[in-house]
């Protein structure tokens, strides 16, 4: 009987190979057992994200700060402190209007006030619908980023 590893395919889907993973780990509870495992600890580690904007997909730059962040969370939580967990989003600012006005086609602010044609007050509301409806998509996006960053 020859000994070693077995045979596999040289195109492996690693994407799907993850995915089954991570259902895994969900669907046995894993991760819910491992972000409560210090619920009773009387010693708290407090960590507060300097989260990124939700405004587009997350980049190899905001991957690489997560995870220094999220290494040091473990860290202490395998040395049994009790915390959150809880990154999140900058859902507001500059650069989710910039975007916005890019799939628009705005040349100037003064264009975000003529989307609707003749009503400054809805053209504005219109426009902050937009940038909600943005932060929503991409916020969603940025945590199955997350998620799959471990």
């Amino acid at each position: 009987m020859k000994k070693g590893f077995k045979p596999i395919s040289a195109s492996q889907d690693f994407p799907k190979m993850e995915k089954e993973f991570l259902n895994g780990w969900y669907s046995k509870g894993i991760v819910k057992k491992y972000l409560n495992r210090n619920n009773s600890s009387k010693e708290k580690f407090s960590f507060l994200d300097g989260p990124i904007t939700a405004n587009n997909p997350m980049g190899v730059h905001h991957a690489w700060g997560r995870t220094y962040k999220d290494f040091w969370q473990r860290f202490w939580n395998m040395r049994g402190k009790k915390q959150r967990f809880q990154n999140g989003f900058d859902e507001q600012g500059l650069w989710v209007e910039v975007e916005v006005e890019k799939e628009l086609g705005l040349k100037s602010k003064k264009d975000i006030e003529n989307l609707v044609q003749g009503d400054k007050f809805a053209s504005l509301e219109k426009f902050i619908n937009l940038c909600k409806e943005r932060v929503n998509k991409f916020s969603a996006i940025q945590t199955e980023q997350s998620k799959r960053l471990g």
